[in-house]
């Protein structure tokens, strides 16, 4: 067992040595860290991994904001169900067919028909298309349509105050996915916001959505997470979610090179197969071979591509079972 002692006398269990993973860790580590974490905090157990970075898991999780579902680690505290799209737009996916109160009530309806099927909580989330792919150039000429932050900070307020997390999907045409990124800092700076990335809508110079499927290099992943992370650690933030979408492995070029090592992120492959059972079923293997080590599954089901539509219970049926679930 992982124990954790302060200099109070606390002594608490931390199942899996993860400090962040539930409010009820969360506040034992608060405890045991006082007023001052440097006179003495006590971890036993190999499961917290390497004593040196021991001081930089507890400054992050002592007193920190928490998660929606409590804890300040995404996984594998909780698990996420999540609905996909754009508001307004219901061409793209289940979140734009109904306003923002609609899409809050009909994410808890979904998740709750996942409630029992697994140990961990069930988080619902709003995964919202950000900046939206465009066959016309725009005024910047990158074929990507952006959103302005004081539009998409409403859906974020609200799903925040109702426990449902947010992840801003970036469909960044001709322009590179940092450049998108940092568009919405104000809003990655609230504790309930994650971000994705979406190669299939990330051209090169002269290339045109939908006549070849796109891609990213490892080392543009790597500028984003560098940021995103650094961003999460100066504003002593709890751990952000990073989904990476893909159903090719072409769309992630040096995959093996995407860096896994900051603490500040929790990192999703995120599985964009549809079809038939057995098509979705081989586009989630073949994307896990040689995936990096630090890198969790995730799985999108889509009501009209998918014959036939997943249930919760053959969703959660799933191996390695994914730990964020969109609906398009």
């Amino acid at each position: 067992a992982a124990m954790i002692g302060g200099a109070g006398g606390t002594v608490a269990e931390i199942p899996g040595g993860v400090l962040g993973r539930s409010s009820g860790t969360v506040a034992a580590v608060t405890e045991a860290a006082g007023e001052d974490p440097a006179v003495g905090v006590l971890a036993l157990g190999e499961s917290f991994g390497p004593p040196d970075a021991f001081p930089q898991a507890l400054a992050r999780t002592a007193g920190a904001a928490e998660l929606p579902g409590g804890g300040t680690t995404v996984f594998p505290g909780r698990r996420m169900i999540a609905a996909y799209g754009s508001p307004g737009v219901p061409s793209l996916g289940i979140l734009g067919e109904q306003g923002l109160e609609e899409s809050i009530a009909r994410v808890q309806e979904l998740a709750a028909e996942y409630e029992g099927l697994s140990e961990e909580p069930i988080i619902p989330a709003l995964e919202i298309i950000t900046t939206i792919a465009s066959s016309e150039p725009g005024a910047d000429g990158d074929h990507s349509r952006e959103l302005p932050a004081e539009q998409l900070r409403e859906w974020v307020d609200a799903a925040g105050g109702a426990g449902v997390y947010v992840v801003l999907d970036l469909q960044p045409g001709t322009t590179d996915f940092l450049t998108q990124a940092r568009l919405y800092e104000d809003l990655l700076r609230e504790p309930h916001v994650g971000l994705a990335l979406d190669p299939e809508w990330r051209l090169e110079p002269g290339q045109k959505h939908l006549e070849q499927i796109g891609s990213v290099a490892a080392e543009e992943v790597n500028e984003v997470s560098g940021w995103l992370a650094d961003l999460t650690a100066e504003a002593g933030l709890p751990q952000k979610l990073l989904i990476l979408h893909q159903f090719s492995l072409s769309m992630i070029r040096d995959r093996q090179n995407v860096d896994t090592s900051r603490p500040e992120l929790a990192i999703a492959l995120h599985a964009d197969g549809h079809g038939a059972p057995d098509d979705k079923l081989g586009t989630f293997r073949v994307l896990q071979q040689d995936l990096p080590e630090g890198i969790v599954m995730a799985w999108k089901n889509f009501y009209d591509e998918d014959s036939p539509l997943f249930t919760p219970e053959q969703t959660y049926e799933v191996e390695p079972r994914p730990w964020f679930v969109s609906y398009q």
